[in-house]
């Protein structure tokens, strides 16, 4: 029996990944954690074979928490499962001894082979990461026009707008941008969602505005297959909206298989 600890900020993530490994053999969930400060002691207690670590968190992140942990002796295996792709974001997690790097909209059965293959001494990436690694040590040729084109937008934006937009591609909280900025959270939401459907209606995909890293890469937060919220009975839509400042998450709709329209909030 693989036994895991599950390490992110947010309840709803922890939630689904406990309900959706509960259905896998051979794995069982022996602890969570809300924040990498809290990973030494939950090891130490609960001695998992596994950690499975998300990057961004509020006070110690899972890159740091992933340094002191392999700082330890005998340490577990960590696997982050992360909403970002940035490349240095995967550099570092890698560096600081991560065995694998998944983003969250991988697949259930892909996660249990990822925990699987980390415990068993093997390394693991998602594929969209292998690419992007292959791509950094290949040379990118896309990346100067990417980066181009990033600059190109962030000049049609107001002030404000261009300051709300580079803090939320460093990967900045709404309560971070709002204290930096002297602004309420609220200013701060409705600053992300006009920045979210300009970029729309400019690319009709993703937002251009987290694409500003040095690479180019798009920091952007795919939607957890696997994470899918039980509907209460006469609500069968059911729209909840991520802490993630930079796309606002949309998780399926449990009563008919299918995406819920997404319209942007305002608070």
């Amino acid at each position: 029996m693989i036994r895991v600890l599950l390490v992110d900020d947010d309840p709803l993530v922890r939630s689904g990944l406990r309900m959706m490994l509960a259905g896998a053999a051979g794995l069982e969930v022996v602890a969570e954690a809300d924040d990498g400060r809290q990973v030494l002691g939950a090891v130490d207690r609960h001695r998992p074979d596994v950690v499975l670590m998300d990057i961004r968190m509020p006070q110690l992140d899972g890159i740091a928490a992933t340094r002191l942990l392999n700082a330890q002796p005998d340490p577990p295996a960590v696997l982050v499962l992360t909403t970002f792709d940035a490349d240095e974001l995967v550099l570092r997690a890698l560096q600081a001894g991560a065995a694998g790097f998944l983003l969250k909209d991988t697949a259930p059965a892909e996660i249990v082979r990822a925990i699987e293959l980390v415990h068993a001494g093997d390394g693991t990436l998602s594929p969209a990461v292998a690419r992007r690694l292959i791509s950094l040590v290949a040379g990118d040729s896309d990346a100067g026009a990417r980066a181009e084109q990033a600059r190109e937008r962030l000049a049609t934006l107001s002030p404000r707008e261009h300051d709300v937009a580079l803090a939320v591609g460093r990967g900045h909280a709404n309560a971070e941008i709002a204290a930096t900025l002297h602004l309420s959270i609220a200013t701060v939401k409705a600053h992300v969602s006009r920045l979210l459907d300009k970029s729309r209606s400019t690319t009709g995909s993703r937002s251009p505005y987290s694409s500003t890293t040095r690479t180019g890469a798009s920091c952007s937060e795919p939607n957890p297959a696997w994470l899918t919220p039980r509907g209460r009975p006469g609500r069968p839509r059911v729209r909840i909206w991520s802490r993630n400042p930079v796309e606002k998450n949309r998780f399926n709709d449990p009563g008919l298989g299918r995406e819920t329209p997404h319209r942007p909030t305002h608070p």
